[in-house]
């Protein structure tokens, strides 16, 4: 039970200033990517959403305290993204070191980043679901997915015309999909893997640790 209740309340105590320090070192790293990315106008473009998610969290952080490692994941999220935006998603030095190394045929960062959006921020969900609506069982596990995989298409639809309309010129840098007409479907589908096995290990750590603990 005292689990629960720690988990619930997300910050008390030293993790606020634990919470403190991750927004800082976050916004150091954010700071120092900004100084001279590869292309300003795409920087630009694809720091809209992640700055306005920072603002929410940062808001609502009194009335909605997530759990620290709801936090550590989102920040780890928006790091993976910062150093996308700062080279472009195409031109990331260490995804043409993968694609080199396993002889890929593209560069496969911007991929790498769309599993983690599914893997790192479906937890994070899962934790809001449950703390606002109370749903448990298979629906604590199904929701989420299900939530990532219509975010990810969402914002397949919201990057296409934020780039139309915004910057036309940037379309193919900013959506970075590399020549590939399935670029979109394929994001789509690297996000709903990295929700489904995020979902599963989170799901068989708790039921391994109701069998330790019964209540």
């Amino acid at each position: 039970m005292r689990a629960n209740v720690v988990d619930r309340s997300g910050a008390r105590g030293g993790n606020g200033r634990l919470l403190s320090g991750l927004l800082l070192l976050y916004g150091l790293f954010w700071s120092w990517l900004a100084v001279a990315p590869v292309d300003r106008r795409d920087w630009l473009l694809e720091n809209l959403l992640s700055l306005t998610l920072v603002v929410i969290l940062v808001f609502t952080y009194r009335r909605f305290r997530f759990s620290v490692t709801s936090y550590c994941l989102i920040g780890l999220f928006l790091t993976l993204h910062a150093v996308g935006s700062h080279y472009t998603y195409s031109e990331v030095p260490f995804g043409f070191w993968l694609k080199d190394f396993f002889a890929l045929s593209r560069n496969p960062f911007d991929r790498i980043v769309h599993f983690s959006y599914g893997a790192l921020l479906v937890y994070p969900l899962r934790e809001l679901l449950i703390r606002l609506t109370g749903v448990h069982g298979f629906w604590a596990s199904y929701l989420p997915v299900s939530a990532i995989l219509a975010q990810s298409g969402f914002f397949e639809i919201v990057e296409a015309m934020v780039a139309t309309i915004v910057s036309p010129e940037l379309g193919s840098t900013y959506l970075g999909t590399q020549g590939d007409e399935w670029d979109a479907q394929k994001d789509m589908a690297a996000a709903f893997t990295g929700a489904l096995l995020t979902i599963g290990i989170s799901s068989a750590m708790f039921r391994s640790g109701r069998e330790r603990n019964p209540q």
